[in-house]
């Protein structure tokens, strides 16, 4: 069985009451967190397998991970 390769950007931010909090924009509510950077990681690799898990078991497609652009903008006031 041929397994597929997903790239999904995750955004990780600093929790305000220690450690950090990691989404992931492609699937919606798939969010996790962890007390270092590489456990919200290792926490959100696990997220993204349970959210694939529910998109297959209702018969949806996974969303294109490569859809999704992360830019910035920089404003001076």
């Amino acid at each position: 069985m041929k397994k597929n390769i997903y790239d999904f950007k995750v955004i990780i931010e600093p929790d305000e009451l220690g450690g950090f909090v990691i989404t992931c924009p492609s699937l919606q509510g798939c969010y996790s967190q962890g007390d270092t950077i590489d456990e919200a990681l290792e926490n959100i690799k696990e997220a993204i397998l349970l959210c694939l898990e529910d998109l297959e078991s209702m018969g949806e497609k996974v969303p294109d991970p490569s859809k999704l652009l992360i830019g910035s903008v920089l404003i001076t006031k």
